[in-house]
């Protein structure tokens, strides 16, 4: 990724919120206590992105059937780490929801080893999503609709070679109301007040004609409210994948849809009556002032390194309803960072906040996240990603991002 560059209050803002993470008194864990049960009155959360996903529809029906080592792996950590809801990001999505099925049953309901105990999930929650799905409309603006091979993906609503690839499931302990969940696949991205239409820079013009701007979906994959019906009350998990702010050209259009994809979440819980905020059932307003919230996903936007408007990932992180607490961190993340530095691939975010790797031309970012509302305490929290020889490391390569988890009361 290339980086742009940041302005100077960005980088003074950064430079609070990093010093503020190293100097925070509150609870945090290392990687070994994530394996730890968490007390009665803690509700742990967590967001993997499990890079769970296939290019053929069907294919990871087909892989999980055979049996899979990386879907071993993967449920080997949830085993390990325990979490009573999580986010799935890149499990694809098909509407038969076999793959689900098979993971429960197959994978989690299986002791897998380098995991712990199998682990029950009776409640959850899919849908369709966007990535995959054709639009009939010239998105990426080579004048052509639809495309061949691995370009076809980019006239799809979300990118994607076919519907429901880099889907997201969320698996609860707890029961779900269903009834009163909100997907907002279908919000128009012009909807969005000042919304950051991508410009053509080198004519000042529209990159997208009126007639595709208006039509455009702002989100690549889907924003879901899922309320879950903890034993301390209802909880709404507020889950996500934004695009990638890479992959396009000067006019920056998977940035721009980035930004305005993680501010979709800063509205929804600043304004309750927004009129333009609609989900897919055409029930229009934001989350209720009283509403207690988790944001988790992987949302492609590191607070200061990599590619992405990081003032959309910042305002997020400082939102006056969202939770001051230590930032989640690991030993194998830090230990990865540092390797990086050293062969010169340095970055200014803390090495210890990492949530990723992303190999030799971009190093390890911090894009994973479990940002929990006011209203709750933090009682620990961090990355599985444990440092080199531990006994983990054989099940934490399952995936290029690491699960991260959070402890609340």
């Amino acid at each position: 990724m290339k980086s742009r560059p940041a302005p100077a209050w960005l980088i003074a803002c950064a430079a609070v919120l990093l010093s503020a993470c190293a100097t925070d008194t509150q609870p945090h864990s290392r990687d070994t206590d994530a394996m730890t049960p968490t007390r009665p009155d803690t509700l742990r959360v967590a967001i993997y992105n499990t890079s769970l996903f296939d290019e053929d529809a069907g294919g990871l029906i087909a892989r999980l059937e055979l049996g899979n080592a990386q879907a071993r792996k993967i449920a080997a950590v949830l085993q390990r780490v325990r979490p009573d809801i999580v986010l799935l990001n890149e499990f694809d999505y098909d509407a038969g929801h076999r793959a689900a099925d098979l993971f429960q049953r197959d994978y989690l309901d299986v002791p897998q080893a380098g995991g712990g105990e199998p682990m029950q999930y009776p409640y959850r929650y899919l849908a369709p999503v966007n990535t995959g799905v054709p639009s009939g409309l010239d998105l990426d603006g080579n004048g052509e609709t639809g495309g061949i091979g691995r370009d076809r993906g980019n006239d799809a609503w979300g990118y994607g070679l076919h519907p429901g690839q880099y889907g997201m499931l969320v698996l609860s302990r707890f029961p779900i109301d269903e009834a009163a969940a909100r997907t907002f696949r279908l919000l128009k991205w012009s909807a969005m007040p000042g919304a950051r239409r991508p410009m053509n820079p080198l004519t000042g013009t529209p990159f997208h004609p009126d007639a595709v701007w208006s039509q455009l979906r702002l989100s690549s994959k889907s924003h879901w409210d899922v309320p879950i019906e903890t034993p301390s009350g209802t909880l709404h998990f507020l889950v996500s994948h934004p695009t990638p702010p890479t992959f396009d050209g000067p006019e920056n259009r998977n940035g721009m849809r980035n930004a305005d994809e993680i501010r979709l979440w800063r509205e929804y819980i600043s304004q309750e009556d927004a009129r333009w905020l609609c989900d897919d059932a055409g029930r229009c307003g934001g989350l209720a002032a009283d509403a207690r919230f988790v944001i988790a996903g992987d949302l492609n936007n590191d607070p200061v390194d990599g590619d992405g408007h990081h003032d959309a990932i910042l305002e997020l992180l400082e939102h006056p309803r969202v939770l001051r607490m230590a930032t989640p961190r690991s030993a194998g993340g830090e230990d990865k960072s540092r390797e990086y530095a050293a062969a010169g691939i340095e970055k200014r975010g803390a090495p210890a906040h990492v949530t990723g790797d992303f190999g030799p031309r971009v190093g390890a970012l911090r894009l994973d996240y479990v940002l929990p509302s006011t209203g709750f305490a933090p009682a620990g929290s961090g990355v599985f990603w444990p440092a080199p020889g531990d006994a983990d490391t054989g099940i934490a390569d399952a995936s290029d991002h690491h699960l991260v988890w959070v402890d609340l009361r």
